[in-house]
């Protein structure tokens, strides 16, 4: 099962993305993931004859729930073939995008609760600057290994242009403790770029390097993330996950209360 798919409560983390996306307007939703992951594809296909069914059943909480995309959305479905880092996943969508376009990219690992959507902010810098926009947070000192880490300059308004980023440096050597997150937007010219990115000791095309390429040429810049971030590609970010989204229901809520009254 592709961990894309696992499930937030009811709802796959996927679909979370791509309705954040949706949210701001965007119309062509790129996925690029392994050939063995068939079952993302399935998951988003109109299915008319469930949708029928629930329709003649009067189930509209079922309907909403398969009824994601509307058709003047377009999806295109991308084999990446080998795993070779992110930078070369996303390269793959180059052709699909015009030289004058910005693009965002989301890794349905990261699962966001936020008061606002965390990509409108994004966009914004974007569209103020014409450069690459990177949303970052706070990470614990135990963490800040796992990262891609910045240094930004000064702070206004939750934005910043940043000096440096470095890839995953030990946690003496991080310039400072602002992780980059699985949202970003970024330029096309970062494509031509990411063509002549060498690959690192495991083979892989990292985005990162890309950046810092950009950074060095134009400027990036980093936005603050205004919510709270649970990483699901670790156990205890999909099981945080999960416990946030129940208790916001007034009925699991008490069924969660129940249960650690009764297990402690």
């Amino acid at each position: 099962m592709p961990k894309e798919l696992m499930p937030i409560i009811d709802k796959p983390l996927i679909q979370y993305a791509v309705e954040e996306a949706l949210a701001v307007d965007i119309e062509t939703l790129i996925f690029v993931t392994s050939a063995s992951k068939h079952a993302i594809f399935d998951h988003f296909d109109p299915m008319p004859s469930l949708k029928l069914r629930f329709e003649q059943q009067g189930r509209q909480d079922l309907l909403d729930k398969v009824d994601i995309l509307s058709p003047e959305i377009k999806t295109v479905f991308i084999p990446q073939g080998e795993p070779l880092g992110l930078g070369h996943a996303v390269l793959q969508a180059q052709s699909l995008i015009a030289q004058d376009e910005m693009f965002a990219v989301l890794l349905a690992d990261d699962f966001i609760e936020a008061p606002n959507n965390p990509l409108m902010a994004l966009l914004e810098c974007a569209q103020s600057t014409g450069q690459t926009c990177l949303s970052v947070e706070q990470v614990s000192p135990e963490r800040i290994s796992s990262y891609g880490i910045v240094s930004p300059k000064h702070w206004h308004r939750g934005q910043a242009e940043i000096e440096a980023i470095v890839e995953k440096p030990r946690r003496e050597e991080a310039p400072s403790d602002f992780g980059v997150i699985g949202r970003y937007v970024l330029p096309a010219r970062i494509f031509d770029v990411l063509s002549h990115t060498q690959a690192d000791a495991k083979g892989e095309i990292q985005l990162t390097d890309a950046i810092k390429t950009l950074l060095h040429r134009e400027g990036v810049h980093a936005v603050k993330l205004s919510g709270q971030r649970f990483d699901c590609g670790h156990h205890e970010g999909f099981v945080m996950a999960n416990l946030h989204v129940a208790m916001k229901d007034p009925q699991l809520r008490q069924k969660v209360r129940e249960y650690f009254s009764a297990a402690v």
